[in-house]
Order: structure tokens, then sequence, then C-alpha cells
């Protein structure tokens, strides 16, 4: 017998895991938002398939929108909390957005983060 826990160093939600609805690529693109905006917002994750552990403050997290298979990365996060659903197996949880990528930052994270082409929202 044994147990499954993954451990990531990326936070990928998708809207229905409740991706911030604030983060808007296209407005981000016409006026950059900064973590500074979102300094007192805890914000929410639900049902992310599988057990998590996630790195905990002051270490950072990835921070990625996941749109359709396709990821965009945001910034940094700190996670605040985790909660386990140990019979759906799923992760919830809250964190806190601490740095934003710029526009163009966000274009090239992927290649210096990622680099799976075929998940790069930049390349479609």
């Amino acid at each position: 017998m044994g147990s499954y826990i993954e451990i990531n160093d990326t936070l990928q939600l998708t809207q229905a895991q409740e991706f911030p609805k604030e983060l808007e690529f296209e407005k981000h693109q016409n006026k950059p938002f900064k973590a500074s905006d979102f300094k007192n917002k805890i914000f929410e994750f639900k049902n992310k398939p599988d057990l998590r552990i996630f790195h905990s403050p002051p270490v950072r997290v990835f921070f990625a929108q996941n749109i359709d298979g396709k990821w965009i990365y945001w910034g940094l996060v700190h996670i605040l909390e985790l909660h386990w659903d140990c019979v759906k197996k799923t992760t919830s949880g809250k964190f806190k957005i601490i740095h934003i990528f710029k526009p163009d930052e966000m274009k090239n994270a992927f290649d210096l983060i990622d680099r799976r082409k075929n998940k790069n929202f930049f390349s479609r």
C-alpha cells in the first residue's frame, strides 16, 4: 500500500479551479497590473486534481493560467493554506500574489520556466 502526493513549484489554474477573474490578459496588456494592486487580497483555488504540496512562504511558487491546455505564466505567489480531499483526491487552498510579470516578461517567462512548446499560450 502507498500514497501518491505530487510536489509542485507552480500553481496552475483554470477558470473552473478559480483562476482570479481580476487578472485579464487583455487588460494587463493595456495597463499592466502590479502585485501592489492585490496587496491585501487573498485568493482561493478549488478542486485541483490530485493531492499536491507546494513550497511555503517565504519561498515563491510560479503562478500560471491554463486556457484550454495552454499556459500563461503570470508571476509569483505565496501559498497560504492547503486543503486536501483524500476521497476525491483534490487540493484546494489560498494564496497571495507577490509579483506579476509585465506583459513582455509573460511572453518570455514560458521559455525560461517551462519550455514545453505544446503548453505555451503564446505559440498557438
